[in-house]
């Protein structure tokens, strides 16, 4: 999946070890973490030319975290040697026929003077029975902006995900939590948050094929699978990278501080005891993560047979997913009142979205054309947008496809709009990084607009008398609240939230106990959007950029 794990496995033994060596001189913090900085002053003894190290820090560094570590130190090595030996680097050169295992390491002139220095430093440190003081951050001074009334210290931070832990403890949080942002739109964030996998969340009505999508891309079966005409998926599963195959209960999972789902908690145990974590040992999942749901019920079953909000969690994971699948086929294109409901709680998240037209192959060319307009027609009605949707056709299992019935024209199609959407899932990993900053950016703007909502509701209510009548008008026409704020406050009407999901929430509060509006923590959440967020993708960007 990762080119840096490819180059690590055809690297031999001894040249690893030489590396490894070669890493811990590099680090100058000593956290495992080869910074901008650090690049800089390592990378500088190769004589290559800044394009050339340019190209090797963007290939190393695919996912943007703006840090090297091992597997990527190790690939820039590489990349390093191949370049003094005369290749052109591009994206492809690792997948190449070189012979990377008998690849000798580069030459790095002054290497031998840096680590006689540091293994001096190590000697008189275990000498003397005590630890060298860590040196200050090459990033300590960059993220102090003047603009900002309250200076983040981030000489800790080693990366662009660092950074956001620290800016949204210290900034974005006591936002959320002096308005109760938890508690209406999302629960606050952990550390597992950020560190999480990347996401893909599977849609579709039952057996349109989510469960056996994955089991296409694992090559394998996953632990508690269950494949059939029927319905059989009855529960959310987590399909992610494990020491070893088993299945984990909801509850287990939602109490786990190592994992991202302790906001599923708000849901209640009825949800809990429909969803589980499936593990396995496998390369995929080492980078990306897989929900697989239950297939969306159609008429009354979806009002009468779900104890738990269906809708509500397919949302929340909306929130939390880097990619979503909606998965049709031939004999399911029409759109329960369910489904409906499912594709527009996926409101905010339409860049994620992709639809795959599955078992194509089941019917002939001609069909098809017209499954396909009919697909289109359908989403037409669902999907207020004037932009018309990718999708993908294919047939996503592990039997050939249908040739006599697709024909040789659907054949070549099937195989071409497969691996278009291979491509688009191994991107995943690459553009994990960017994908958290426009989620934080996002949920940013989110708390700025709650705050202002909240603050106004709580500035319309009486001090004395009539606070319920008072109270009730609001809610009823909330519609107009949510205009005064915006015309007030100048906000884009589509950053606001659903008015009826809203007003839902309201019902159980007291308004006149909600905060007045703080313009200091607004501030303070426009400096970061402003100048601390930039200032982070800057210095964390491609050193020799």
């Amino acid at each position: 999946m990762e080119i840096d794990s490819a180059a690590i496995s055809r690297c031999s033994v001894e040249h690893q070890m030489i590396y490894k060596q070669w890493f811990t001189a590099a680090d100058s913090d000593g956290d495992g973490r080869i910074t901008g900085a650090d690049a800089l002053n390592f990378f500088v003894m190769s004589n290559l030319g800044r394009q050339e190290l340019k190209q090797v820090w963007a290939i190393a560094d695919s996912r943007r975290q703006g840090f090297l570590g091992l597997k990527e130190f190790i690939t820039a090595m590489q990349l390093i040697s191949m370049a003094q030996a005369g290749h052109a680097i591009s994206n492809d050169v690792l997948n190449s026929d070189v012979d990377f295992e008998n690849l000798k390491p580069p030459v790095m002139d002054g290497l031998d003077i840096l680590l006689a220095k540091k293994q001096r430093r190590q000697s008189d440190s275990e000498t003397n029975g005590t630890s060298q003081p860590q040196p200050q951050s090459a990033s300590a001074g960059w993220f102090t902006s003047s603009k900002s009334a309250k200076k983040v210290p981030l000489t800790a931070v080693t990366s662009i995900i660092d950074g956001l832990k620290k800016l949204y403890i210290q900034k974005l949080k006591p936002l959320e939590v002096t308005y109760q942002f938890n508690d209406f739109v999302s629960p606050l964030l952990t550390n597992s948050d950020f560190d999480a996998k990347p996401m893909v969340m599977l849609l579709g009505q039952y057996s349109t094929g989510k469960t056996t999508f994955i089991k296409h891309l694992l090559r394998s079966s996953y632990p508690g699978a269950h494949i059939g005409p029927e319905p059989t998926t009855d529960r959310f599963v987590v399909v992610m990278n494990g020491p070893d195959e088993r299945s984990i209960p909801g509850n287990t999972v939602a109490v786990q501080a190592d994992m991202p789902y302790s906001g599923l908690t708000n849901f209640g145990t009825a949800f809990l005891s429909k969803f589980e974590c499936s593990q396995m040992p496998h390369p995929l999942l080492e980078h990306i993560t897989f929900v697989d749901t239950p297939g969306v019920l159609s008429g009354e079953k979806q009002r009468t047979q779900r104890s738990y909000d269906f809708t509500g969690v397919t949302s929340w994971f909306a929130s939390k997913c880097d990619l979503i699948l909606l998965l049709f086929d031939p004999h399911k294109l029409d759109i329960s009142d369910e489904f409906k409901r499912v594709i527009a709680s996926l409101r905010g998240n339409d860049d994620k979205i992709r639809v795959v037209l599955n078992k194509a192959d089941q019917v002939d060319t001609q069909q098809l054309m017209r499954v396909y307009g009919a697909l289109m027609w359908s989403l037409g009605k669902v999907l207020n947008t004037p932009e018309v949707m990718r999708v993908y056709i294919g047939s996503f299992n592990d039997k050939p496809i249908d040739s006599v019935k697709a024909g040789p024209l659907g054949t070549e199609l099937f195989e071409k709009e497969q691996d278009d959407l291979l491509s688009d899932l191994k991107d995943i990993p690459k553009k994990a990084c960017d994908r958290r900053i426009n989620e934080f950016v996002k949920r940013a703007r989110a708390a700025k607009i709650h705050a202002f909502i909240i603050s106004h509701l709580r500035k319309e209510m009486p001090a004395m008398m009539g606070k319920a009548k008072t109270q009730q008008k609001l809610i009823d026409n909330l519609d107009d609240v949510f205009a005064k704020v915006q015309r007030e406050h100048h906000l884009p009407a589509g950053d606001f939230p659903y008015v009826e999901s809203f007003r839902e929430r309201l019902t159980g509060y007291n308004l006149d106990k909600f905060e007045k509006l703080k313009p200091k923590l607004i501030q303070t959440v426009d400096d970061m959007l402003g100048y601390d967020i930039p200032d982070l993708l800057k210095n964390f960007s491609n050193p020799y950029g």
